[in-house]
């Protein structure tokens, strides 16, 4: 790559691993443009939360400060029977990431912290997406729906699990992995009596309620069940939630509440195949993918955090492999993913079986999984199963030291002034 100009990188997805990428690459010395297919920053989404190297990221980042200001403020988890009974609970501890991680934030909140950090420094385009690409020797011919033809250096897919762009760019290096299970998303509003707790009811025929608090004066809710055909996920959405009253009949607790608020917060209503995406490679020639795009693994705990630490460490190899005699973008690739590849491996290793576990469909099966629950809450076995169970977190990388990802503001002109 050159070293008299700065590099013009293209990273689609502006949501949690596409803008920290691009606060990466500005400071390694690049000059990214963010393609956000959404007409407009999307401020809608569930809880998410930051975990173990996640922290470090944050802290590097120094948006650490506005992350505890957007909190949820989720004070624990209660699981609970079909009227209300709480079995099983658990309290958020600062420190410690249970059931209820010590950073819980809303998608939209994180997204926006993010992309605040880059507004001054990066293009971030909406509404248009990438209909095809041709690499040579050195760059990448980008096509566009709007019809907007433009060349960069590289290309780097930070989209979600079901990213467009790599199936479009990377097809025979992908494989999805269908876990059968449907789960419905949605916001409700908030009523008087409800508290700060994540209520999770679980209950027979595969059925399971959760209820979460935002920071915004409502409750974010989701309905799961499994599923052995992705029929649900094709139906339109007043369909689907016809086929959930129909599915959740009878199911207790605060159900019919959950899908009238479904119903009338349709903008904020979608759904979701749980599946996991397994990438051979992480990289093909010139275009690169990371976050769900590369390694999307379904409701584990450890998305969030792998798209953190996948941007950090990617921007920090390309910033190496720019500046390095001979260093090249085939390198950095590289690097990135021997670095990453086990622990990334590792979130993916979900337990077989742990979807039928949690969805149980007899009265038998609901016995089995409440107990599960009082083990997850117990003080005995509690961390050993958050660290195996909750979030597979194994193989962390000890995360080499990009000097220019420490956040100040005389990293970004050092990064500006020596490329």
């Amino acid at each position: 790559m050159s070293d008299q100009v700065r590099p013009r990188v293209l990273v689609t997805g502006g949501s949690i691993a596409g803008p920290a990428l691009a606060w990466g690459l500005v400071r390694e010395g690049f000059q990214p443009v963010v393609l956000e297919r959404s007409p407009r920053r999307r401020s809608a989404g569930q809880n998410i939360d930051i975990r173990g190297l996640g922290h470090e990221i944050v802290d590097r980042m120094g948006i650490r400060d506005a992350v505890l200001g957007r909190l949820t403020g989720e004070t624990g988890t209660r699981f609970i029977t079909e009227t209300g009974h709480v079995y099983a609970e658990v309290a958020r501890q600062e420190g410690r990431d249970g059931p209820t991680a010590e950073l819980e934030i809303l998608r939209g909140e994180l997204a926006g912290i993010l992309l605040g950090s880059i507004a001054d420094d990066v293009e971030v385009r909406y509404g248009d997406f990438v209909v095809g690409a041709d690499q040579d020797a050195t760059g990448v011919d980008v096509r566009f729906d709007s019809g907007r033809r433009e060349r960069f250096e590289l290309l780097l897919v930070a989209e979600g699990r079901s990213s467009r762009t790599r199936r479009l760019l990377l097809p025979e290096q992908t494989t999805y992995r269908d876990k059968g299970l449907n789960v419905a998303f949605g916001t409700i509003d908030r009523r008087p009596e409800d508290d700060d707790w994540w209520y999770f009811m679980t209950t027979t025929q595969g059925r399971v309620v959760n209820a979460r608090p935002d920071n915004v004066g409502t409750i974010r809710a989701s309905l799961s069940f499994p599923a052995r055909s992705a029929e649900f996920e094709a139906l339109p959405a007043e369909a689907q939630i016809d086929d959930l009253r129909e599915r959740f009949r009878g199911a207790g607790w605060q159900t019919e509440r959950i899908l009238d608020g479904f119903a009338s917060r349709p903008e904020e209503f979608y759904t979701d195949r749980w599946g996991q995406v397994v990438m051979s490679r992480w990289s093909e020639g010139r275009i690169g993918v990371l976050g769900d795009a590369a390694w999307g693994s379904g409701p584990t705990g450890m998305g969030t955090t792998l798209a953190l630490v996948g941007a950090h460490v990617l921007a920090g190899e390309l910033g190496r492999g720019l500046r390095e005699p001979g260093g090249t973008h085939t390198g950095a690739f590289a690097r990135y993913e021997r670095l990453l590849r086990r622990y990334v491996d590792s979130a993916q290793g979900l337990a077989s079986g742990m979807p039928r576990l949690m969805h149980p469909m007899t009265s038998a099966g609901l016995v089995v999984t409440r107990a599960l629950h009082r083990v997850v809450t117990s003080g005995v076995l509690r961390p050993v199963v958050e660290k195996a169970v909750i979030t597979t977190q194994k193989h962390e990388p000890r995360l080499p030291e990009y000097p220019r990802l420490r956040a100040s503001g005389s990293a970004l002109t050092r990064a500006r002034g020596e490329v």
